[in-house]
């Protein structure tokens, strides 16, 4: 069972590394679209600036989303037991 961790391990690692590799090579190709439209006149550098910004935001609100019901669950959680431990007073 070991052995196939650690060889699904290997796998997954050796395929990011030659996944970085392949984007490497098109930043270069992005940038230099993205000048040579801006110096005709062109907006695609500011389409490539506010799409940078959508993908930067989303795993934040996801994570906030996700904070914000966990709190929400807790506390309602934690206000249903102490109704549930209050009970009749004799």
């Amino acid at each position: 069972m070991k052995f196939n961790k650690t060889f699904i391990l290997f796998f997954l690692v050796s395929a990011l590394l030659f996944i970085t590799q392949y984007s490497y090579a098109q930043c270069p190709m992005c940038r230099m679209a993205a000048e040579s439209n801006l110096a005709h006149g062109g907006t695609v550098g500011k389409g490539l600036n506010t799409g940078i910004l959508y993908m930067l935001s989303v795993p934040y609100l996801l994570v906030a989303t996700g904070g914000f019901i966990w709190w929400r669950n807790n506390k309602l959680a934690k206000e249903e037991e102490e109704k549930n431990n209050e009970g009749p007073s004799i």
